[in-house]
Protein backbone atom coordinates (compact mmCIF):
# COMPACT_ATOMS: atom_id res chain seq x y z
CA UNK A 1 0.00 0.00 0.00
CA UNK A 2 0.93 3.15 -0.70
CA UNK A 3 -0.09 6.36 1.50
CA UNK A 4 0.90 10.06 1.18
CA UNK A 5 -0.25 13.02 2.98
CA UNK A 6 -0.05 16.27 1.21
CA UNK A 7 -0.19 18.90 3.37
CA UNK A 8 -1.04 22.87 2.15
CA UNK A 9 0.35 24.77 5.00
CA UNK A 10 -1.42 28.04 3.74
CA UNK A 11 -4.65 26.55 4.69
CA UNK A 12 -3.43 24.14 7.61
CA UNK A 13 -4.95 20.93 5.22
CA UNK A 14 -4.47 17.59 4.50
CA UNK A 15 -5.27 15.34 1.52
CA UNK A 16 -4.31 11.79 1.07
CA UNK A 17 -3.19 9.90 -2.35
CA UNK A 18 -3.63 5.84 -1.56
CA UNK A 19 -2.63 3.51 -4.11
CA UNK A 20 -2.31 -0.27 -4.25
CA UNK A 21 0.79 -0.74 -5.97
CA UNK A 22 -0.21 -4.20 -6.95
CA UNK A 23 -3.24 -2.84 -9.25
CA UNK A 24 -1.71 0.48 -9.86
CA UNK A 25 -5.02 2.32 -8.49
CA UNK A 26 -5.11 5.29 -6.04
CA UNK A 27 -7.88 7.37 -5.03
CA UNK A 28 -7.44 11.20 -3.23
CA UNK A 29 -9.26 12.30 -0.47
CA UNK A 30 -9.96 15.25 0.66
CA UNK A 31 -8.41 17.04 -2.86
CA UNK A 32 -7.80 20.70 -3.69
CA UNK A 33 -9.13 22.34 -6.99
CA UNK A 34 -5.06 22.43 -8.39
CA UNK A 35 -5.24 18.60 -9.20
CA UNK A 36 -2.09 18.92 -11.11
CA UNK A 37 -0.36 18.13 -7.46
CA UNK A 38 -1.66 14.75 -6.63
CA UNK A 39 -1.95 13.86 -10.38
CA UNK A 40 2.25 14.46 -10.48
CA UNK A 41 2.64 12.18 -7.35
CA UNK A 42 0.37 9.32 -9.05
CA UNK A 43 2.66 9.75 -11.75
CA UNK A 44 5.95 9.47 -9.82
CA UNK A 45 5.26 6.26 -7.95
CA UNK A 46 3.49 4.48 -11.50
CA UNK A 47 -0.18 4.70 -10.18
CA UNK A 48 -3.57 6.02 -11.96
CA UNK A 49 -5.81 7.85 -10.44
CA UNK A 50 -8.80 5.81 -10.30
CA UNK A 51 -11.47 7.11 -7.79
CA UNK A 52 -12.27 10.15 -5.57
CA UNK A 53 -13.76 10.53 -2.46
CA UNK A 54 -14.90 13.49 0.12
CA UNK A 55 -15.22 13.21 4.08
CA UNK A 56 -17.92 16.06 3.66
CA UNK A 57 -18.88 19.57 2.22
CA UNK A 58 -16.28 21.48 2.97
CA UNK A 59 -15.96 25.36 4.36
CA UNK A 60 -12.66 26.23 3.98
CA UNK A 61 -11.21 25.45 0.38
CA UNK A 62 -12.95 24.62 -2.76
CA UNK A 63 -13.08 20.45 -3.38
CA UNK A 64 -11.23 19.45 -6.35
CA UNK A 65 -13.45 16.63 -6.83
CA UNK A 66 -15.71 18.32 -9.49
CA UNK A 67 -12.05 18.67 -11.40
CA UNK A 68 -11.22 15.34 -11.24
CA UNK A 69 -14.32 14.22 -12.54
CA UNK A 70 -14.51 16.89 -15.78
CA UNK A 71 -10.76 15.70 -16.01
CA UNK A 72 -11.53 12.10 -16.29
CA UNK A 73 -15.32 10.85 -16.43
CA UNK A 74 -14.15 7.52 -15.57
CA UNK A 75 -13.23 8.29 -12.18
CA UNK A 76 -15.28 6.75 -9.76
CA UNK A 77 -16.60 9.41 -7.12
CA UNK A 78 -17.79 8.39 -3.57
CA UNK A 79 -19.56 11.05 -1.54
CA UNK A 80 -21.59 10.50 1.74
CA UNK A 81 -25.22 10.17 1.63
CA UNK A 82 -25.86 10.23 4.99
CA UNK A 83 -27.28 13.66 6.96
CA UNK A 84 -30.45 13.93 4.67
CA UNK A 85 -31.12 15.71 1.26
CA UNK A 86 -29.90 19.31 2.22
CA UNK A 87 -26.42 18.08 2.69
CA UNK A 88 -25.50 16.43 -0.29
CA UNK A 89 -23.67 17.73 -3.33
CA UNK A 90 -25.87 18.88 -6.02
CA UNK A 91 -23.53 19.22 -9.00
CA UNK A 92 -22.61 15.57 -8.42
CA UNK A 93 -26.33 14.36 -9.44
CA UNK A 94 -26.19 12.20 -12.54
CA UNK A 95 -22.62 11.79 -12.59
CA UNK A 96 -22.19 7.86 -13.92
CA UNK A 97 -19.89 7.15 -11.78
CA UNK A 98 -21.14 8.15 -8.48
CA UNK A 99 -21.19 6.43 -5.12
CA UNK A 100 -23.37 7.38 -2.43
CA UNK A 101 -21.99 5.95 0.70
CA UNK A 102 -24.24 4.99 3.76
CA UNK A 103 -22.44 4.36 7.18
CA UNK A 104 -20.69 1.30 7.01
CA UNK A 105 -20.08 1.07 3.17
CA UNK A 106 -17.23 -0.14 1.76
CA UNK A 107 -15.21 -0.20 -1.61
CA UNK A 108 -11.82 -1.46 -2.93
CA UNK A 109 -8.90 0.45 -4.40
CA UNK A 110 -7.40 -2.69 -5.88
CA UNK A 111 -7.07 -4.88 -2.36
CA UNK A 112 -7.10 -2.00 -0.45
CA UNK A 113 -10.39 -1.78 1.63
CA UNK A 114 -11.96 1.73 2.57
CA UNK A 115 -14.79 0.97 5.09
CA UNK A 116 -17.02 4.69 5.81
CA UNK A 117 -18.38 5.52 9.04
CA UNK A 118 -20.82 8.28 9.42
CA UNK A 119 -19.30 10.53 12.06
CA UNK A 120 -21.80 12.93 12.25
CA UNK A 121 -21.14 16.23 14.17
CA UNK A 122 -18.63 18.59 12.19
CA UNK A 123 -21.47 18.36 9.24
CA UNK A 124 -24.14 16.20 9.56
CA UNK A 125 -23.28 13.98 6.26
CA UNK A 126 -19.71 13.31 7.50
CA UNK A 127 -18.20 10.32 6.96
CA UNK A 128 -14.08 9.11 8.25
CA UNK A 129 -12.91 6.10 6.17
CA UNK A 130 -11.05 3.16 7.65
CA UNK A 131 -8.08 1.95 5.97
CA UNK A 132 -7.57 -1.68 5.58
CA UNK A 133 -4.63 -3.07 3.20
CA UNK A 134 -6.15 -6.84 2.41
CA UNK A 135 -3.34 -7.09 -0.06
CA UNK A 136 -0.48 -6.52 2.92
CA UNK A 137 -2.67 -9.51 4.53
CA UNK A 138 -4.38 -7.45 7.21
CA UNK A 139 -8.11 -8.28 8.40
CA UNK A 140 -7.88 -4.92 10.60
CA UNK A 141 -8.06 -1.31 9.88
CA UNK A 142 -4.14 0.43 10.10
CA UNK A 143 -6.00 4.12 10.00
CA UNK A 144 -8.65 6.55 9.70
CA UNK A 145 -9.30 9.01 7.68
CA UNK A 146 -11.02 11.06 9.89
CA UNK A 147 -11.60 14.47 8.08
CA UNK A 148 -13.07 17.54 10.18
CA UNK A 149 -14.18 14.91 13.29
CA UNK A 150 -11.15 14.66 14.74
CA UNK A 151 -7.84 15.95 14.82
CA UNK A 152 -4.66 15.39 16.78
CA UNK A 153 -5.40 17.36 19.86
CA UNK A 154 -9.01 18.69 19.06
CA UNK A 155 -12.25 17.33 17.41
CA UNK A 156 -14.12 18.97 14.26
CA UNK A 157 -16.18 22.26 15.55
CA UNK A 158 -19.66 21.95 15.02
CA UNK A 159 -20.29 25.42 15.03
CA UNK A 160 -19.15 26.65 11.83
CA UNK A 161 -22.47 25.99 10.15
CA UNK A 162 -23.71 28.35 12.13
CA UNK A 163 -21.34 30.64 12.71
CA UNK A 164 -19.41 31.19 9.09
CA UNK A 165 -22.72 29.41 7.49
CA UNK A 166 -25.56 31.69 9.07
CA UNK A 167 -27.70 28.36 9.54
CA UNK A 168 -29.31 29.08 12.63
CA UNK A 169 -29.92 26.57 15.25
CA UNK A 170 -27.49 24.15 14.10
CA UNK A 171 -24.43 24.24 16.40
CA UNK A 172 -26.03 22.55 19.47
CA UNK A 173 -27.45 19.99 17.35
CA UNK A 174 -24.34 19.66 15.78
CA UNK A 175 -22.04 19.52 19.57
CA UNK A 176 -24.70 16.67 20.55
CA UNK A 177 -24.23 14.89 17.26
CA UNK A 178 -20.30 15.07 17.82
CA UNK A 179 -20.50 13.92 21.47
CA UNK A 180 -21.63 10.64 20.08
CA UNK A 181 -19.15 10.45 17.45
CA UNK A 182 -16.85 10.57 19.67
CA UNK A 183 -18.10 7.71 21.75
CA UNK A 184 -18.79 5.91 18.70
CA UNK A 185 -15.24 5.36 17.25
CA UNK A 186 -13.38 4.87 20.66
CA UNK A 187 -14.62 1.52 20.37
CA UNK A 188 -12.02 1.16 17.43
CA UNK A 189 -8.52 -0.59 17.87
CA UNK A 190 -6.33 1.46 19.71
CA UNK A 191 -3.87 0.85 17.57
CA UNK A 192 -5.36 2.68 13.99
CA UNK A 193 -3.53 5.98 13.03
CA UNK A 194 -5.50 9.16 12.93
CA UNK A 195 -5.01 11.00 9.39
CA UNK A 196 -6.85 13.77 9.73
CA UNK A 197 -7.92 16.64 7.25
CA UNK A 198 -6.21 19.58 9.09
CA UNK A 199 -3.37 20.51 11.72
CA UNK A 200 -2.29 23.93 13.59
CA UNK A 201 -3.40 26.95 12.24
CA UNK A 202 -7.12 25.92 10.73
CA UNK A 203 -10.11 27.63 11.92
CA UNK A 204 -11.93 24.47 11.87
CA UNK A 205 -11.17 23.72 15.49
CA UNK A 206 -9.06 25.55 18.62
CA UNK A 207 -6.52 23.63 19.61
CA UNK A 208 -5.80 21.48 16.59
CA UNK A 209 -1.59 20.21 17.13
CA UNK A 210 1.09 20.58 15.38
CA UNK A 211 2.01 16.74 14.60
CA UNK A 212 0.35 15.72 11.00
CA UNK A 213 -1.39 12.19 12.55
CA UNK A 214 -1.48 10.29 15.63
CA UNK A 215 -3.26 7.21 17.16
CA UNK A 216 -6.55 6.60 18.43
CA UNK A 217 -5.44 4.99 21.71
CA UNK A 218 -2.74 8.38 22.08
CA UNK A 219 -6.03 10.31 21.58
CA UNK A 220 -7.89 8.63 24.04
CA UNK A 221 -5.54 9.31 26.33
CA UNK A 222 -4.11 12.75 25.75
CA UNK A 223 -6.90 14.60 23.28
CA UNK A 224 -9.26 17.02 25.45
CA UNK A 225 -12.04 16.99 23.80
CA UNK A 226 -12.47 13.19 22.86
CA UNK A 227 -11.41 13.34 26.63
CA UNK A 228 -14.28 14.64 27.77
CA UNK A 229 -16.80 12.90 25.18
CA UNK A 230 -15.69 9.59 27.01
CA UNK A 231 -15.92 10.97 30.60
CA UNK A 232 -18.26 13.74 31.09
CA UNK A 233 -21.43 14.50 30.69
CA UNK A 234 -23.40 15.27 26.73
CA UNK A 235 -23.93 18.89 28.33
CA UNK A 236 -20.43 19.53 29.75
CA UNK A 237 -19.07 18.28 26.50
CA UNK A 238 -20.98 20.61 24.32
CA UNK A 239 -20.69 23.47 26.33
CA UNK A 240 -16.87 22.91 26.32
CA UNK A 241 -16.34 22.23 22.51
CA UNK A 242 -18.97 25.51 21.61
CA UNK A 243 -16.70 27.87 23.81
CA UNK A 244 -13.45 29.38 22.63
CA UNK A 245 -13.39 28.70 19.41
CA UNK A 246 -11.75 31.01 16.58
CA UNK A 247 -13.82 33.46 14.57
CA UNK A 248 -13.60 31.55 10.48
CA UNK A 249 -12.39 34.18 7.85
CA UNK A 250 -15.40 35.59 5.88
CA UNK A 251 -15.08 33.27 2.56
CA UNK A 252 -15.88 30.31 4.85
CA UNK A 253 -19.35 31.51 4.01
CA UNK A 254 -18.93 31.30 0.45
CA UNK A 255 -17.30 27.65 0.18
CA UNK A 256 -20.29 25.43 1.86
CA UNK A 257 -22.62 26.83 -0.98
CA UNK A 258 -19.34 26.89 -4.01
CA UNK A 259 -18.84 23.40 -3.14
CA UNK A 260 -22.93 22.15 -2.67
CA UNK A 261 -23.60 23.32 -5.73
CA UNK A 262 -20.67 22.86 -7.52
CA UNK A 263 -17.28 25.13 -8.14
CA UNK A 264 -16.13 26.45 -11.53
CA UNK A 265 -13.71 24.16 -13.74
CA UNK A 266 -11.02 25.53 -13.64
CA UNK A 267 -8.47 23.29 -16.33
CA UNK A 268 -5.31 24.17 -14.63
CA UNK A 269 -3.74 27.13 -13.44
CA UNK A 270 -4.01 30.74 -15.11
CA UNK A 271 -0.68 32.91 -15.56
CA UNK A 272 -1.94 36.37 -15.11
CA UNK A 273 -0.08 39.24 -17.35
CA UNK A 274 2.25 41.50 -15.90
CA UNK A 275 0.46 44.41 -15.72
CA UNK A 276 1.69 48.36 -16.60
CA UNK A 277 1.32 51.90 -14.68
CA UNK A 278 -1.36 52.54 -17.86
CA UNK A 279 -2.93 49.01 -17.40
CA UNK A 280 -3.51 49.74 -13.15
CA UNK A 281 -4.65 53.48 -14.51
CA UNK A 282 -7.30 51.92 -16.55
CA UNK A 283 -8.85 49.04 -14.05
CA UNK A 284 -8.15 51.37 -10.85
CA UNK A 285 -11.86 53.12 -12.38
CA UNK A 286 -13.79 50.18 -11.95
CA UNK A 287 -15.64 49.30 -8.89
CA UNK A 288 -14.43 45.65 -8.92
CA UNK A 289 -10.95 46.00 -9.26
CA UNK A 290 -8.60 45.66 -6.37
CA UNK A 291 -4.86 45.25 -6.26
CA UNK A 292 -3.70 42.76 -3.10
CA UNK A 293 -0.83 43.77 -2.24
CA UNK A 294 1.49 41.20 -1.04
CA UNK A 295 4.68 42.95 0.49
CA UNK A 296 5.77 43.36 4.17
CA UNK A 297 4.30 45.34 6.51
CA UNK A 298 6.45 47.94 6.38
CA UNK A 299 6.40 48.68 3.12
CA UNK A 300 2.78 48.64 2.51
CA UNK A 301 2.20 51.23 5.35
CA UNK A 302 5.27 53.62 3.85
CA UNK A 303 3.49 53.12 0.19
CA UNK A 304 1.08 51.41 -1.52
CA UNK A 305 -1.05 52.20 -4.43
CA UNK A 306 -4.71 54.02 -3.44
CA UNK A 307 -7.39 51.27 -2.53
CA UNK A 308 -5.07 48.27 -1.95
CA UNK A 309 -5.53 45.37 0.21
CA UNK A 310 -3.24 43.92 2.28
CA UNK A 311 -1.83 40.29 2.37
CA UNK A 312 1.52 39.50 3.04
CA UNK A 313 2.65 36.16 1.91
CA UNK A 314 3.01 34.68 5.49
CA UNK A 315 -0.85 35.12 5.91
CA UNK A 316 -1.84 35.50 2.04
CA UNK A 317 -4.57 32.74 2.10
CA UNK A 318 -5.95 34.06 5.75
CA UNK A 319 -6.43 37.89 4.84
CA UNK A 320 -7.03 37.47 1.27
CA UNK A 321 -9.99 35.34 2.20
CA UNK A 322 -11.09 37.56 4.97
CA UNK A 323 -11.35 40.80 2.80
CA UNK A 324 -12.14 39.78 -0.82
CA UNK A 325 -15.26 39.40 -2.40
CA UNK A 326 -15.83 36.37 -4.92
CA UNK A 327 -16.49 38.75 -8.07
CA UNK A 328 -13.24 40.97 -7.63
CA UNK A 329 -10.88 41.34 -10.46
CA UNK A 330 -7.84 40.78 -8.77
CA UNK A 331 -4.37 42.27 -9.46
CA UNK A 332 -1.29 40.76 -7.58
CA UNK A 333 1.10 43.49 -6.12
CA UNK A 334 4.39 41.29 -5.75
CA UNK A 335 8.14 41.83 -4.67
CA UNK A 336 8.88 38.73 -6.90
CA UNK A 337 7.59 37.46 -10.02
CA UNK A 338 8.44 34.10 -9.24
CA UNK A 339 6.10 34.53 -6.33
CA UNK A 340 2.93 34.90 -8.36
CA UNK A 341 2.26 31.07 -9.28
CA UNK A 342 2.38 30.25 -5.44
CA UNK A 343 -0.43 33.21 -4.58
CA UNK A 344 -2.68 32.31 -7.39
CA UNK A 345 -2.77 28.76 -5.76
CA UNK A 346 -3.75 29.81 -2.73
CA UNK A 347 -6.14 32.02 -4.27
CA UNK A 348 -7.94 29.76 -6.63
CA UNK A 349 -8.33 27.42 -3.55
CA UNK A 350 -10.74 29.57 -1.46
CA UNK A 351 -12.79 30.81 -4.44
CA UNK A 352 -11.39 33.78 -6.01
CA UNK A 353 -11.15 32.78 -9.64
CA UNK A 354 -10.68 36.40 -10.93
CA UNK A 355 -6.71 37.12 -10.82
CA UNK A 356 -6.41 40.12 -13.85
CA UNK A 357 -2.64 40.49 -13.60
CA UNK A 358 0.17 40.47 -11.20
CA UNK A 359 2.03 44.46 -10.57
CA UNK A 360 5.50 43.95 -9.57
CA UNK A 361 6.50 46.20 -7.12
CA UNK A 362 9.37 48.43 -8.79
CA UNK A 363 6.36 49.97 -10.56
CA UNK A 364 5.28 51.89 -7.36
CA UNK A 365 7.53 54.57 -6.85
CA UNK A 366 6.87 55.29 -10.43
CA UNK A 367 3.15 55.63 -9.91
CA UNK A 368 1.96 59.32 -9.76
CA UNK A 369 1.32 60.82 -6.22
CA UNK A 370 -2.29 60.63 -6.94
CA UNK A 371 -1.85 56.85 -7.70
CA UNK A 372 -0.49 56.14 -4.37
CA UNK A 373 -0.82 57.21 -0.54
CA UNK A 374 0.54 56.72 2.96
CA UNK A 375 -0.93 54.99 5.85
CA UNK A 376 -1.73 56.96 9.25
CA UNK A 377 0.29 54.66 12.22
CA UNK A 378 1.10 55.22 15.95
CA UNK A 379 2.86 53.27 17.89
CA UNK A 380 0.94 52.63 21.78
CA UNK A 381 3.04 55.07 23.56
CA UNK A 382 1.04 57.54 21.67
CA UNK A 383 -2.64 56.08 21.87
CA UNK A 384 -3.07 58.19 24.88
CA UNK A 385 -2.28 61.90 23.36
CA UNK A 386 -4.27 60.87 20.38
CA UNK A 387 -7.42 59.84 22.02
CA UNK A 388 -7.44 62.83 24.69
CA UNK A 389 -7.11 65.29 21.28
CA UNK A 390 -9.73 63.50 19.36
CA UNK A 391 -13.39 62.94 21.09
CA UNK A 392 -14.20 61.34 17.94
CA UNK A 393 -11.88 58.62 17.88
CA UNK A 394 -13.47 54.63 18.00
CA UNK A 395 -10.93 51.82 19.11
CA UNK A 396 -11.37 49.14 17.34
CA UNK A 397 -9.64 46.08 18.32
CA UNK A 398 -9.41 43.13 15.48
CA UNK A 399 -8.11 40.49 17.79
CA UNK A 400 -9.92 37.18 18.94
CA UNK A 401 -12.78 37.94 21.25
CA UNK A 402 -10.68 35.27 23.33
CA UNK A 403 -7.50 37.96 22.81
CA UNK A 404 -10.28 40.82 24.16
CA UNK A 405 -11.21 39.59 26.94
CA UNK A 406 -7.50 39.07 28.56
CA UNK A 407 -7.41 42.69 27.79
CA UNK A 408 -7.83 45.78 25.75
CA UNK A 409 -8.43 49.51 25.56
CA UNK A 410 -10.57 51.27 27.29
CA UNK A 411 -14.05 52.13 24.92
CA UNK A 412 -12.77 49.23 22.07
CA UNK A 413 -14.79 47.70 20.17
CA UNK A 414 -13.96 44.14 19.25
CA UNK A 415 -14.65 42.53 15.35
CA UNK A 416 -12.10 39.94 14.42
CA UNK A 417 -10.46 41.22 11.77
CA UNK A 418 -11.49 38.07 9.90
CA UNK A 419 -15.16 38.84 10.63
CA UNK A 420 -15.09 43.00 8.60
CA UNK A 421 -16.43 41.58 5.70
CA UNK A 422 -19.87 40.23 7.53
CA UNK A 423 -19.86 42.70 10.19
CA UNK A 424 -19.20 45.73 8.21
CA UNK A 425 -22.17 47.63 9.36
CA UNK A 426 -21.77 47.45 12.96
CA UNK A 427 -18.82 50.17 12.63
CA UNK A 428 -19.09 53.83 12.63
CA UNK A 429 -18.37 55.06 9.49
CA UNK A 430 -18.71 59.11 10.40
CA UNK A 431 -16.01 58.60 13.60
CA UNK A 432 -12.03 57.70 13.15
CA UNK A 433 -11.16 54.71 13.76
CA UNK A 434 -8.32 53.60 15.92
CA UNK A 435 -7.25 50.17 14.84
CA UNK A 436 -5.32 47.94 16.86
CA UNK A 437 -3.98 44.07 17.18
CA UNK A 438 -1.47 42.28 18.95
CA UNK A 439 1.50 42.81 16.70
CA UNK A 440 0.22 45.63 14.25
CA UNK A 441 -0.23 43.01 11.47
CA UNK A 442 -4.20 42.43 11.64
CA UNK A 443 -4.73 45.64 11.96
CA UNK A 444 -2.77 46.93 8.71
CA UNK A 445 -5.02 44.47 7.18
CA UNK A 446 -7.84 45.92 8.89
CA UNK A 447 -6.93 49.40 8.39
CA UNK A 448 -6.38 48.69 4.29
CA UNK A 449 -10.10 47.17 4.22
CA UNK A 450 -11.93 50.03 6.02
CA UNK A 451 -9.80 52.85 4.25
CA UNK A 452 -10.82 51.49 1.10
CA UNK A 453 -14.76 51.49 2.42
CA UNK A 454 -13.52 55.11 2.53
CA UNK A 455 -13.59 55.18 5.90
CA UNK A 456 -10.75 57.91 8.47
CA UNK A 457 -8.63 55.31 9.46
CA UNK A 458 -5.27 55.54 12.26
CA UNK A 459 -2.98 52.16 12.61
CA UNK A 460 -1.66 50.93 15.82
CA UNK A 461 1.41 49.64 14.56
CA UNK A 462 2.90 48.53 17.47
CA UNK A 463 2.76 45.07 20.15
CA UNK A 464 -0.04 45.04 22.48
CA UNK A 465 1.79 44.42 25.19
CA UNK A 466 3.58 48.13 24.93
CA UNK A 467 -0.02 49.27 25.76
CA UNK A 468 0.14 51.39 28.94
CA UNK A 469 -2.14 50.10 31.75
CA UNK A 470 -3.36 54.03 31.64
CA UNK A 471 -5.52 53.36 28.68
CA UNK A 472 -6.81 49.75 29.06
CA UNK A 473 -10.23 48.49 30.49
CA UNK A 474 -10.18 48.36 34.18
Amino acid sequence: MFLRQISDPNLAQYSYLIGCQRSGEAIVVDPERDIDRYQEIASQEGLKITAVAETHIHADFVSGAREFTKCDPSIRLYLSAEGGEQWQSEWAKGFPNLHLLRDADSFKIGNIELRAIHTPGHTPEHMAYLITDHGGGANEPIAMLSGDFLFVGDAGRPDLLEQAAGLEGTQEIGAQSLYKSLRKVAELPCHVQILPAHGAGSSCGKALGSIPNSTLGYEIKFNPALKLALTASEEDFVSFILSGQPEPPAYFANMKHVNRVGPNIINGLTSPVEMTLDDVVKKSGLKDFVILDTRDRDSFLASHFVGSLFAPKEKFSDFAGSYLSPDQKIALLVKEPTQVNDFVRQLIRIGFDHIVGFIPATLLPQATETMKTTTPAVRFSEVEALISSNGDLQPLDVRKATEFALAHLRNAKNIAHTRLLPRLAEIEANKTLLVTCGTGMRATGALAFLARQGMDVVCVNDKFENAPLTILAR
